[in-house]
């Protein structure tokens, strides 16, 4: 019989920040939502309505992936994800976040293991309600191409025409990212993700 350290072990977490709403559909702000939503469909699985989130079960190599898209709005992703973690059981080590960064340029993707929330209030409601800022986190590059003051209304922006075939693409490779986490680790991953340079 498997023992319960290891199935924790091969559980994970995949969080998309966003927000719920038509009106928050396919904006910068909501990328997290996209990429576990493709990551979702690529696996044939699909979301149901739980408590706090939206879910979705998927089992791959030997893994299961426990995937949430927080239906509490940004600034309170993180009861969401606290639920979902202790009802999972879900060791910290394994949970991975998705989420847009006007610090980080349209064509860059990067994963790290941890950090500050950078002012991102979905990562501020997960640092408060989980007690620390040591969990994986892909960032999706959106750039700041905005006029000061009006970050907010870019963040809340869509996508311009232009600019959705490289976002079809680093969705792509942020699913292949995802995988890459489970299967390899953070560091294998990083190395592979973290050097590319996305353009069309």
């Amino acid at each position: 019989m498997l023992t319960l350290a290891l199935i924790s072990v091969m559980k994970f977490l995949i969080v998309g920040l966003g927000n719920v709403g038509n009106e928050y559909a396919h904006t910068r702000h909501n990328i997290g939502f996209d990429v576990v939503n493709a990551f979702v469909l690529k696996h044939k699985a699909s979301f149901s309505a739980g408590r706090l989130a939206y879910v979705a079960d998927i089992k791959w190599k030997g893994k299961t992936f426990v995937c949430i898209c927080p239906s509490t709005f940004m600034n309170l992703s993180g009861k969401a994800v606290k639920y979902w973690m202790d009802k999972e059981k879900i060791v910290l080590e394994n949970m991975l976040v998705i989420v847009d960064d006007v610090a980080l340029p349209l064509s860059k993707l990067r994963l790290k293991p941890g950090g500050s929330d950078g002012g991102h209030n979905g990562l501020t409601s997960l640092q408060e309600s989980l007690g620390t800022t040591g969990y994986a986190r892909l960032r999706f590059g959106t750039g700041n191409d905005y006029p000061k003051g009006m970050q907010s209304e870019f963040v809340l922006g869509k996508w311009r025409k232009e600019e959705e075939p490289l976002i079809k693409i680093k969705i792509e490779k942020s699913v292949e990212t995802i995988e890459a986490f489970a299967t390899q680790g953070i560091t294998a991953a990083m190395n592979w993700i973290n050097n590319q340079d996305f353009s069309l």
